[in-house]
């Protein structure tokens, strides 16, 4: 009796366990994939086992036309009762969403030994649930009404093919499909409701194609008269779902976790993990801009779509995942804001010397020679030399003015601090000058040996001692230079600078050149 139905009983066992494992082990891979690396939180698993579908369904297809193919063959030697004809659909049907369940059940035991944000919504679940029993009634169908050996293959890829069409749709039509946008968005809200409309849909639409199947083998007018109560049900979650707003807002306000010291910074509960790697990278750059207008206290994690305007102090920057380098990235994406975009190839690699450093990164040479001389002039200050010339040059940083004046005029620096008053006979007094914008004021200053110092740019060789002096623009709001005599040592102006203290705390001396 078995034989002739065309499936044994044995048979059709161990192909259900070849189908549960398949499905498993399949939408755990799918569902990894599809999971935001590094946000615990339940909404993340929720649009992960969702995704799973997207391997699953063609799979759960592709075993219900085989069935269907093997059980179409036994159905001349069978009576056409109600019960008979549903039971082996059914059967499919509680193969392929056991195998669902089997999935969420592993994905909750691993979040459930980890701390999750949000909630977890059943409606959620039910949405895979539903979305796998629609897969497997396409499937069922198509190999009832085609009986070919390669139904099957026929019934996974086009159902593949039509509903990953339908999920990529215009938005209200991709509302219909057992899918939800990818990746994860942390701070978008994930609705209950929403969820509950789009059960309806799919399991209106599945059961819609069960009954109507068995109406026709059956002849039955009850299993019509069921089909009809599913289309009606399919069709209710199909209004609701296209008369619902295309964006679900959070329905409750988010709660950020915080580090708060040494700078406080701000990110989705779901990420917290990544508030160590973070406060590093971002407490190092808000030393660096200490004193500037770029100063801040403050990082949170925004929403990309976010337009709003951060509080002064605040730092808004974007996280997507917490996969390797995060910090790094997201420090990237902020430095890179805080200059614009330069036209022309000097000025932005002078402004990449800059924004390297910020990120903590190695300097790069550039294409030009005077960016490789920067560079090297730039790299032999100290950390301390490098927060005060940015304080100095923020400006000309940010709108992309800087040249090669702003970096020693391409000489070679040596790290050498020197008292900063040159000797006047007897006595050490400081040089003499007056202060203005960008360094203009007094354009020399000359010592009761004759020697002088230019504040025009470059170093001059003085023919009467020997020695060599050094002037330019060193910042904005002061007068900046060196100044060498043959009895030794660099001397520096004193500069008018609106940052507390001496802008120049230990400017480097110049190269040490031999006279010809």
């Amino acid at each position: 009796m078995l034989e002739q139905r065309g499936v044994s009983r044995e048979e059709l066992k161990h192909s259900a366990l070849v189908a549960v494992g398949m499905l498993l082990a399949l939408g755990l891979l799918a569902a990894w994939s599809v999971l935001v690396p590094g946000v615990s939180a339940w909404e993340n698993v929720m649009v992960a086992v969702i995704g799973s579908l997207r391997l699953t369904g063609p799979v759960a297809a592709a075993f219900a036309a085989w069935v269907a193919v093997r059980d179409r063959r036994a159905a001349a030697h069978r009576a056409h009762g109600a019960w008979p004809t549903l039971r082996s659909p059914l059967a499919v049907l509680a193969v392929v969403v056991g195998a669902f369940a089997a999935t969420v059940t592993v994905l909750a035991m691993k979040a459930v030994l980890t701390e999750q944000a949000g909630h977890l919504a059943p409606t959620g679940l039910a949405v895979g649930a539903a979305g796998l029993a629609l897969y497997a009634m396409i499937g069922w169908v198509v190999g009832w009404v085609l009986p070919w050996p390669l139904t099957p293959l026929l019934a996974g890829v086009g159902a593949y093919g039509l509903l990953t069409w339908v999920a990529g749709a215009s938005s209200w039509v991709g509302r219909l499909a057992p899918a939800t946008s990818e990746p994860y968005d942390p701070f978008e809200g994930l609705s209950p409701a929403a969820f509950a409309d789009q059960t309806l849909w799919l399991l209106g639409l599945a059961a819609a194609l069960l009954f109507t199947w068995a109406a026709v083998v059956t002849r039955r007018a009850v299993a019509l008269a069921a089909a009809m109560l599913a289309l009606l049900a399919a069709g209710t979650g199909m209004a609701r779902l296209m008369g619902a707003p295309p964006a679900v807002a959070a329905t409750e306000p988010m709660v950020y976790s915080c580090q708060e010291w040494p700078i406080i910074v701000c990110v989705h509960p779901g990420m917290s993990s990544g508030l160590t790697e973070l406060g590093a990278a971002f407490t190092t750059i808000a030393a660096r801009l200490t004193g500037t207008p770029a100063a801040f206290s403050r990082v949170e994690q925004r929403p990309r779509g976010d337009t709003g305007t951060a509080a002064p102090g605040v730092v808004p920057i974007h996280v997507d995942d917490l996969t390797p380098g995060y910090a790094a990235r997201a420090a990237a994406e902020f430095v890179e804001r805080l200059a614009r975009p330069c036209a022309r190839a000097p000025e932005s690699g002078y402004r990449s010397i800059v924004t390297a450093w910020l990120r903590g990164a190695p300097l790069p040479s550039g294409p030009l020679p005077a960016h490789q001389g920067a560079a090297a002039w730039f790299s032999a200050l100290t950390e301390s030399q490098r927060r005060d010339w940015l304080r100095m040059f923020y400006t000309d940083f940010a709108l992309c003015r800087l040249k090669t004046t702003h970096f020693g005029g391409g000489a070679m620096p040596r790290v050498l601090p020197q008292p900063m008053f040159r000797r006047q006979g007897h006595a050490a007094t400081p040089l003499s000058g007056t202060g203005g914008r960008g360094g203009h004021g007094a354009a020399w200053n000359r010592g009761s040996d004759g020697t002088r110092w230019s504040r025009e740019g470059g170093w001059s060789r003085e023919a009467r001692e020997g020695g060599w002096s050094r002037g330019g623009r060193e910042g904005a709001g002061g007068q900046g230079g060196y100044d060498r005599r043959g009895g030794g040592g660099a001397h520096y102006p004193p500069p008018h600078s609106p940052v507390p203290g001496s802008p120049y705390p230990t400017m480097p001396h110049p190269p040490s050149l031999n006279t010809p």
